[in-house]
């Protein structure tokens, strides 16, 4: 079989190593060269993801039968539909229209309103700067504000955060609709939520879902959940597929309400395949749903591929052919650890082009596994870009272990210019969110 992946950071990277241990010929459209993914293909070629024609052009050249979408900027340029219709290559990720769930902060808010769906929360969306002050300070309640589209991750604003109070937050909602961020004169203004968060991710052909286990990723740039807000420093899961403030009925709770979002979008006539993404924040009324995500996440996919048993082309096969009922997804009961070296000044402004002094087979070594991210390699050497650069993910039968392996493995990893969060998976972080999270079910966070 001749398999296309689109992208090229450490998501990736994981879906790679996780494609090729079956027997196929493997092809890549990257956007950087990322060295890990390069290695594995048959043919490898860099450009621009987003660009639908080169994307469909590579995909006749090579002769695709499948591509996997990694990230979600393609899937919202109808890179599926293009793929289908133009190359006759099924493609695992989903068309422009059901790519909204994650392009447009309103579809998924109006898709839960409009069926009901449970882990919805209160929300206005608002395309006037003056109303969009007025809604904020009469909300009558602490507000999360959201631009519509896409930022990167770092165009969410929290009161008590990034806002110190109401008024700030209706002055942040006026200017995102008076410059567009995000892309769109218009905000999403939603009721704060308190508790942990945890991610739950999919495969789905669009009746049937296969859960895969919890993680939780760590969005503050520094130790100590602190700083500016990144794309993710690191995550972690639990040999149990649980988390240590998550219960079996609250994970079967976020299921729930995912099929619930698959089921309202193909009564919505947009028919939902691929990896889906769910963004929760477990609260004392239990979880609820901040984001649905059109493509695995990005360090989640390192900890759960890293850990599945089962064929993941055969899963693919099942996405694209409907058939995913027939399908397993089985995970080892193992935890892990994923840590992210970055640039320094990841999150503000990234040093670009700075050599790491990097010896990958010592990594491994430790018993670590290696995802290269955002790099590009020049003569024999990796190099950062703005965004991150490695993924080490330590994985073990017990968090702790696991942990240690990441850190052995990170202990081969030098530069002048990079950094990393030590404290994903630690003991003492993770007692720290034991206890807020019973703080949060006793109503006194």
């Amino acid at each position: 079989m001749k398999v296309l992946l689109i992208g090229s950071g450490a998501r990736e990277h994981a879906i790679a190593k996780a494609a090729v241990k079956d027997d196929i010929d493997f092809y890549c459209f990257a956007g950087n060269n990322n060295p890990g993914i390069s290695r594995l293909c048959k043919e490898f070629v860099v450009g621009k993801v987003t660009d639908v024609k080169a994307v469909v052009a590579f995909a006749k050249k090579v002769g695709a039968q499948i591509a996997i979408v990694g990230p979600e900027a393609p899937l919202g340029e109808g890179v599926a539909n293009a793929l289908e219709a133009e190359a006759c290559c099924r493609t695992v990720g989903p068309y422009k229209n059901a790519a909204q769930i994650e392009i447009s902060k309103t579809f998924m808010r109006n898709l839960m309103a409009k069926y009901k769906l449970k882990g919805g929360i209160k929300f206005a969306i608002v395309n006037d700067p003056k109303e969009a002050k007025d809604a904020v300070l009469n909300f009558g309640m602490p507000v999360a504000i959201k631009p519509v589209g896409l930022t990167g991750g770092k165009g969410v604003k929290v009161l008590g955060d990034q806002l110190k109070d109401q008024r700030a937050a209706a002055e942040y909602a006026a200017e995102v609709v008076e410059k567009r961020i995000g892309g769109a004169a218009q905000v999403v203004i939603e009721e704060l939520l308190v508790g942990e968060e945890f991610t739950l991710q999919a495969f789905t052909d669009g009746i049937t879902i296969l859960p895969m286990p919890a993680v939780q990723d760590h969005k503050r740039a520094f130790e100590g959940d602190v700083g500016p807000n990144t794309g993710g420093m690191g995550s972690y899961s639990m040999e149990d597929h649980l988390l240590p403030f998550l219960t079996k009925k609250e994970y079967d709770e976020g299921v729930t309400i995912m099929k619930g979002v698959l089921k309202a979008m193909d009564k919505d006539g947009c028919p939902y395949k691929g990896f889906m993404y769910g963004q929760f924040m477990l609260t004392a009324k239990g979880p609820k749903l901040i984001e649905i995500n059109a493509r695995l996440g990005d360090p989640e996919a390192m900890n759960v591929l890293s850990l599945l048993e089962t064929s993941f082309m055969d899963i693919c096969e099942g996405i694209v052919d409907g058939k995913l009922k027939s399908k397993k997804a089985k995970f080892a009961k193992k935890a892990t650890v994923c840590k992210y070296v970055v640039p320094q000044g990841y999150g503000v402004e990234s040093k670009v082009d700075v050599p790491i002094d990097f010896d990958e087979k010592a990594v491994e070594k430790e018993g670590a596994q290696v995802f290269y991210a955002s790099v590009n390699e020049r003569d024999g050497k990796v190099y950062t870009t703005s965004s991150r650069s490695i993924g080490v993910v330590g994985i073990a039968d017990d968090l702790a272990t696991a942990e240690k392996v990441c850190e052995k493995g990170l202990s081969h990893i030098k530069g002048k210019g990079i950094f990393m969060r030590h404290d994903i998976g630690k003991p003492v972080a993770i007692k720290k969110k034991i206890e807020h999270m019973k703080a949060v079910r006793a109503g006194k966070a």
